[in-house]
């Protein structure tokens, strides 16, 4: 390589993954295009216009123990708009309880692990007392697990609870109420491995490691355009509608990547698009089986947006048990809806049963559950109502997955790989994502003998 000659890398792709790696690359000096296929940045966790309202195509959280996300927030100078919670407090509403709604909360104590789950589960009203301890010491089983043990991911998360004297009314009310929301599956269908990844790291490494943060601001202003403020001061240049169509070596073995109207070329190039858009742009035998690729299953989330005439909603959001409803969030303020209404966000992870209705069918079932559950709606008049569907939202995090996500660093020197479906032994979340960024850019960096500016902090 001459070194007279800047280093040049070539990022496909500007979600959240291809964001990071091109942000890293860039901090390391080298000189980065970025492509991006759409109008925007952001990848699937993005904001549209809708009349007045600004609107988020889903609800995304994260976590205190998300370092890499958190760092993301902090490099794009946005931290402050996404606050994380005190104290995780989840408000849990049951409308199936025999006397009547029920509200409880799932909440910690500034206490050392596992205390600091110990109140707030004793005071859990959805479960019984005999099911409160069962939880306890399944929590502690979970604990004493590796999640990167590769035999964990052969093996189903239902199957481990029962095992582990887990009923279906303990797994329903406290383990899928966590987990769909976070594996977009429910236990059955969901690795061990990654399970145990979730719920060791998000409540039982440190004691605020599950408190909640999401953002007060639209997701396009935190991904798009904070994202491409930092990415222009980085020197990054940035190419949004600029689809790539082909990746090949050149005669100086380095690569080149095809665009419409335009080729670049480079030393080192980050694929960090989803899985069958990689399939399809990797050079033969990049991979020794691209085939498993295509094998890794993709899983749906329905967003059910409602805009109520009247606040209906006293608290920014909460879970749902004994109703198709699963967590609703205010996103009154953050759409900037004004004149005294209400805008709700209801999120449906693990939406496969539900994600081709047609809008009129999915009013009709979530409007009556609403208003079982919020009675101030029951008198409130529907402004606006519409859905948002997310048909390939994650990753399927069935059991076996694992063994079919590949590393960053491909068998062809200089192309990486980036995307949350990656080997980050994360699922599919904005954390996981961030962090196949830190892993492309951290392989294309070694190989190029530049350590990273910003290497990845675990969290304490």
């Amino acid at each position: 390589m001459n070194d007279a000659r800047p280093t040049r890398a070539v990022v496909v792709g500007g979600g959240l993954a291809g964001t990071t790696a091109a942000l890293q690359l860039a901090d390391a000096g080298v000189e980065v295009t970025l492509v991006e296929g759409r109008p925007r940045l952001g990848g699937l966790a993005f904001s549209f216009r809708r009349g007045d309202l600004t609107v988020d195509n889903g609800q995304h959280v994260y976590l205190r123990c998300c370092t890499a996300y958190r760092w993301f927030l902090d490099r794009v100078d946005g931290a402050d708009l996404a606050p994380v919670q005190e104290r995780m407090d989840v408000p849990v509403l049951d409308v199936g309880h025999p006397r009547g709604p029920r509200l409880g909360r799932l909440r910690r104590d500034p206490l050392p692990v596992p205390l600091h789950l110990a109140r707030g589960l004793a005071a859990y009203p959805h479960l019984s007392l005999a099911e409160r301890a069962g939880v306890g010491r399944a929590a502690l089983a979970l604990g004493r697990l590796d999640p990167d043990d590769p035999a964990l991911d052969d093996e189903d998360f239902a199957g481990w609870l029962t095992r582990h004297g887990q009923s279906a009314r303990t797994i329903e009310a406290l383990w899928d109420l966590v987990g769909v929301a976070t594996l977009n599956a429910t236990a059955p269908h969901a690795s061990l491995g990654l399970a145990a990844k979730v719920f060791k790291t998000g409540l039982l490494s440190a004691p605020g490691a599950g408190d909640i943060g999401w953002a007060r601001v639209p997701l396009g202003h935190l991904h798009d355009t904070l994202a491409r403020k930092a990415l222009d001061a980085a020197g990054v240049r940035t190419l949004t509608r600029a689809k790539a169509e082909a990746i090949s070596r050149t005669e100086s073995g380095g690569w080149r990547v095809e665009l419409t109207g335009e080729t670049l070329e480079a030393e080192a190039v980050v694929l960090a698009v989803p899985q069958k858009e990689a399939h399809g742009l990797l050079p033969e035998g990049a991979l020794e089986d691209p085939g498993k690729l295509l094998a890794i299953g993709t899983a749906p989330i329905l967003n059910v947006h409602v805009v109520y005439d009247r606040k209906v909603l006293r608290q920014p959001f909460f879970a749902a048990l004994g109703s198709p409803v699963q967590f609703v969030f205010d996103r009154t303020d953050s759409s900037g809806l004004i004149g005294g209404g209400q805008y709700l966000a209801v999120s449906q992870s693990d939406a496969g049963d539900e994600i081709e209705l047609p809008v009129a069918e999915l009013r009709a079932r979530y409007l009556p559950e609403l208003e079982k559950l919020l009675p101030a709606a029951r008198g409130a008049k529907i402004l606006d109502f519409f859905v948002t569907r997310e048909r390939t939202a994650t990753f399927a995090p069935t059991p076996g997955v694992g063994r079919l996500r590949p590393p960053a660093r491909t068998r062809a020197d200089g192309l990486y790989l980036a995307g949350a479906w990656t080997a980050t032994g994360w699922p599919a979340t904005m954390e996981g994502a961030v962090r196949s960024g830190f892993s492309a850019a951290g392989a294309a960096l070694a190989a190029l003998g530049r350590p990273p500016v910003h290497p990845l902090q675990e969290a304490a």
